[in-house]
């Protein structure tokens, strides 16, 4: 059974239709690079799937459950999708460690190693005020793998980063990989797409073709 079914899926805010039947079926363990330009549904789709918008039409399954039916969210996932937002006042880590207590799953200890995995340090005592983009970035990945989730879904995880960071990623995402993770990714930079894919699909206008 595949890990992820979209079959048939359309939505519409009102008259105008972001995604037109879309049908892509995912195998758990592997990688799937969306592509497409801003505005073709990439981020839309992303959503849908982690149940932050409903469908219009069509079903979304995340391991044999129905996304907004069954459930309202992947069991066991890590997100990130646009600029990750945090307490600005408050450091990286006290951050993460408030996002943890909510849910109760993981101590200190999981929280610091989930800092580290991205290259930042846990007992920096600067303020997510006075991050870079890059580093807010680095903070957003940790969020999403800090509750060791085997889906994740991660939506330009690149953006703001120096050519390091982007080195740092992507062995991160590498490693993930190897642990057996269903990952799907969204990037305008083919490069990403090619070293960590495993299939990839392109987005324009709404539909959807594997490449």
């Amino acid at each position: 059974m595949p890990y992820i079914e979209i079959e048939r899926v359309t939505k519409k805010f009102k008259e105008d239709t972001v995604l037109h039947d879309i049908n892509v079926f995912m195998e758990r363990g592997k990688v799937y690079g969306f592509a497409g330009n801003n505005g073709s549904g990439k981020t839309v789709l992303m959503k849908c799937i982690c149940g932050f918008l409903p469908v219009t039409e069509g079903t979304i399954r995340v391991n044999g459950k129905v996304i907004g039916r069954e459930i309202d969210f992947p069991e066991n996932i890590g997100v990130i999708i646009e600029t990750p937002g945090f307490l600005t006042n408050l450091t990286g880590m006290r951050n993460l460690e408030i996002l943890a207590a909510l849910r109760g799953r993981i101590s200190r200890k999981e929280v610091e190693a989930a800092i580290r995995k991205t290259g930042l340090d846990p007992k920096l005592k600067k303020s997510v005020s006075k991050y870079s983009l890059g580093m807010r970035q680095r903070l957003g990945i940790a969020q999403a793998i800090m509750e060791d989730p085997e889906f994740l879904i991660l939506d330009e995880p690149f953006n703001g980063l120096d050519k390091h960071g982007v080195a740092d990623i992507r062995a991160l995402l590498l490693d993930l990989k190897k642990q057996g993770k269903t990952i799907i990714l969204a990037s305008h930079n083919s490069e990403d797409i090619r070293i960590l894919c495993d299939k990839v699909y392109e987005m324009d206008g709404g539909r959807m073709r594997e490449i």
